[in-house]
């Protein structure tokens, strides 16, 4: 019974068989003539199926693109060079300018974040394609609902309009009724 309704729906509204739609289509169309919901929370799902490394990598990111981390790592690189600099005496700096041991340090980071970030970036994008597709189904559902409701309105419409004419149909005939009488009348009178 759905089955029919479906295709039906599909040869109506998309002038097309049902068949030779694409599965995510179809999938619609099935939504659409159950009266399913479509829309969905795609970040939930998306967190929903994280592993502790991907939400690791994200809390990196997220860190490392933040004002407290810069803040933070500005502190600590102005420590370091206070401590080598002034702090401690000739003999005693275990970095001394130009700060080779700071710059392994700093390579290490940039090393290690840059991956992390560029791991949490594809993330973020695979999470905008299944935003995306959820859109394109949320508007192919929205277009498909629309063109059902011009469908319904164009049956109301042309249904009023054969009732209007059956009805002047009917004025017409009872019109051309006393027409005939009014002229019988004036026949008959002279």
């Amino acid at each position: 019974m759905v089955d029919r309704q479906i295709k039906e729906l599909a040869e109506r509204l998309l002038n097309t068989g049902y068949d030779d739609l694409p599965d995510r289509d179809k999938r619609v169309l099935r939504r659409v003539a159950k009266r399913i919901v479509i829309t969905e929370n795609v970040n939930d799902r998306f967190h929903e199926e994280l592993t502790l490394g991907q939400r690791l990598a994200d809390q990196v990111a997220a860190f490392g693109g933040s004002w407290t981390f810069i803040i933070i790592f500005g502190l600590v690189l102005a420590v370091w060079v206070l401590i080598n600099t002034w702090l401690l005496p000739g003999r005693d700096i275990f970095d001394p300018y130009p700060f080779v041991f700071l710059n392994l340090i700093l390579s290490m980071l940039a090393a290690i974040q840059a991956p992390v970030i560029m791991m949490s970036q594809n993330r973020q994008t695979s999470k905008d394609r299944l935003a995306a597709a959820n859109d394109y189904d949320v508007n192919l559902k929205a277009e498909l609902e629309i063109m059902n409701l011009h469908e319904k309105l164009d049956d109301v419409r042309t249904r009023q309009l054969e009732t209007l004419l059956s009805q002047q149909s009917e004025q017409i005939a009872q019109l051309q009724t006393l027409m005939e009488k009014v002229d019988h009348q004036r026949a008959s009178q002279t």
